[in-house]
């Protein structure tokens, strides 16, 4: 069953969202609110622990926790934080971590607060652009507007916005109105563009 969890940026109409499906494949979109416009990124299959992720305040990385079992036994472990360009996987740095525990959460545009992170970044990821803080890592939750949705939050200008099923809404007054529907995508990964790669 297709799920949608929402991540929207603090200082900017800007949101990310996390569809899960089919089984245990991933794949982000980019969702800029003011116009309901969406640029797909990246697919991965292994399970990204959504709470446990953050966008940054201008919208443009998105810090996240991933467990991949086929990375055991690597330098990455099966399990790891990192920090890429929003909406894509490619890691700008990266800390190996091998449990359940991580992720973070951004304080600004360049400095992030770390769970469960001890020691410096994998050598091939350095840490370059970002600096780590200590500073709260509370995870993403959904709010309680919308009893029946996956997943539920405000958008930029302060609208109730929902997930049902794979399908993304926004509640005005008394409507309902359907803003996406994600629900019959197929996994289709890609290597990410140049510029997603480029170091900070």
């Amino acid at each position: 069953m297709t799920k949608l969890f929402v991540i929207q940026a603090r200082s900017e109409p800007v949101a990310i969202i996390l569809r899960r499906g089919p089984s245990r494949w991933y794949h982000l979109i980019e969702w800029r609110t003011r116009r309901d416009t969406f640029c797909h990124g990246a697919w991965i299959k292994g399970r990204i622990d959504e709470d446990k992720c953050d966008l940054s305040p201008d919208g443009r990385l998105f810090l996240y926790f991933v467990h991949q079992s086929s990375r055991g036994g690597t330098a990455f472990t099966h399990a790891w934080t990192a920090v890429s360009r929003t909406p894509w996987l490619e890691a700008l740095t990266l800390w190996p971590q091998g449990t359940t525990y991580g992720g973070g959460r951004f304080t600004d545009n360049r400095s992030i607060a770390l769970r469960g992170v001890l020691g410096s970044p994998h050598p091939d990821f350095p840490l370059g652009g970002l600096q780590t803080v200590e500073a709260a890592t509370d995870c993403h939750r959904s709010t309680e507007d919308v009893l029946d949705s996956d997943w539920c939050g405000r958008d930029f200008k302060g609208h109730i916005v929902f997930t049902r099923g794979g399908q993304l809404f926004r509640r005005t007054k008394d409507s309902e109105n359907m803003i996406a529907d994600f629900t019959d995508l197929e996994p289709d990964p890609k290597p990410a563009p140049e510029w997603a790669t480029r170091k900070l």
